[in-house]
């Protein structure tokens, strides 16, 4: 990694890895704004913002946008996240200057077109259908809110019809001028790219934002419990999870690789278990989702309601006994499992281009491979059962949508979790 950071006098940082062997770049203007910077009223306007960035500016129409980047063969895209919106492209080396200045005009002369912003509306309603009418994306959800009750961080990021068909052009532009400045954005290049020459771009244009950071958002509080939703459906949609440590935790990495361990691939505990072993599911994983402040570790099945009252207490049996009965083994095979990931990534300049936009964000400072091999090897049996002990204490989040939930054979709801780990109480390694 060939990694350089610069800070223009706005506060706007451009960091860029050059790849020498490649002939094409990935880059992109990562925003330190997401879904929970919103207040309840603005839930979506986020993810609306980043879409009426593409459909016109002062000087260029969305079609001549579209027409711009493909006459040159690239690509220009955008997308939504919890804490992060990011507009990035593809390009030719040659085509980095183009890039830029269409991704700076974009960000900062949008025209807000109130007949572009009805239609880009009805996209995303049909975009909120569509979330609504799939079973595993309203389990997800269902998860978040049901873990971060009334918070921003726990509202969908499409937001709800309601709020999406109340934004303005004035509102657009209010949540611009507040959240999108200079010393809340990075710009991340990698490839086939000059350092030098991309912070010169930077200064050209995107040196007049202004440069004074927006407001933070108001931190997480988790609270946990159960949300059921029944439909008439041929499976069960489940997530059952717990609160998780944030990016900066000294336990992430043990966390990350518990996550690995309990639903990583073919070899983990639940998917030998629960798939391989009784055929209760066809597929089942864990997640560990980290943020600024909090975290959320999951666990994703889906199965018939004929197994969901087999399938849940053996779920959460492996879960109560992972503190005592996880070996060096799946340790080992799990930091394997995220070492060949991270180095994989490393191969593909937009994969590059993000992750050193999003360490830059999150630690202020671009952590070298070597750096982040040795934390993965700092994680330890001991780390790795702690962390279970400690993250399967605590409070459940479950989420249900399925068929005739109510009438299940075992009650399917946080408190149940909770009692049934409480007949194997974790103990942490060493206490």
């Amino acid at each position: 990694m060939q990694v350089r950071v610069t800070r223009l006098a706005n506060g706007l940082r451009v960091v860029t890895d050059t790849m020498a062997h490649l002939r094409t770049a990935a880059l992109g203007v990562w925003v330190g704004a997401g879904s929970r910077s919103e207040l309840p009223e603005q839930n979506g306007i986020t993810h609306l913002l980043e879409h009426m960035a593409f459909k016109g500016t002062a000087t260029r129409s969305a079609r001549q946008i579209a027409e711009e980047i493909e006459a040159v063969g690239g690509e220009l895209n955008a997308s939504t996240s919890v804490e992060h919106t990011n507009y990035h492209a593809r390009v030719l080396a040659e085509d980095v200057p183009l890039a830029v200045e269409l991704l700076a005009d974009i960000l900062q002369n949008s025209s807000f077109d109130p007949e572009e912003l009805a239609r880009e509306k009805h996209v995303i309603l049909q975009e909120i259908g569509a979330a609504h009418d799939t079973p595993d994306d309203k389990v997800f959800d269902q998860f978040q809110e049901t873990a971060w009750a009334r918070q921003a961080i726990g509202r969908p990021i499409l937001g709800t019809r309601e709020t999406v068909m109340s934004f303005s052009p004035e509102d657009l532009r209010a949540y611009l001028s507040e959240h999108y400045r200079a010393d809340n954005m990075v710009l991340a290049a990698a490839g086939a790219v000059d350092h030098d020459a991309v912070v010169a771009l930077a200064q050209q244009h995107f040196g007049a934002l202004a440069g004074t950071p927006g407001p933070a958002p108001a931190p997480a509080r988790y609270t946990g419990g159960s949300t059921l939703l029944e439909r008439e459906l041929m499976e069960v949609q489940l997530v059952l999870g717990f609160e998780g440590v944030p990016y900066r935790a000294p336990d992430y990495y043990s966390t990350q690789v518990l996550a690995s361990v309990m639903g990583g691939g073919m070899s983990s505990r639940l998917f030998q278990e629960i798939r391989e072993k009784r055929g209760l599911c066809y597929a089942i994983y864990a997640f560990h989702w980290a943020f600024q402040d909090t975290g959320l570790f999951g666990i994703h099945a889906a199965t018939g309601e004929e197994d969901i009252g087999e399938l849940f207490p053996v779920l959460v049996d492996e879960l109560g006994r992972a503190a005592q009965d996880i070996e060096q083994a799946d340790i080992d095979r799990s930091k394997a499992q995220i070492r060949a990931g991270l180095m994989m990534s490393l191969e593909s300049p937009a994969a590059r281009a993000g992750q050193i936009a999003r360490q830059l964000m999150i630690h202020g400072e671009v952590l070298s491979l070597e750096e982040i091999q040795a934390r993965i090897g700092a994680v330890t049996l001991e780390t790795v059962r702690n962390a279970a002990a400690k993250t399967f204490a605590g409070t459940p989040s479950l989420s249900v949508v399925g068929p005739k939930t109510s009438g299940l054979p075992l009650a399917l709801d946080a408190a149940a979790v909770a009692e049934r780990l409480g007949h194997r109480p974790a103990r942490a390694v060493g206490a």
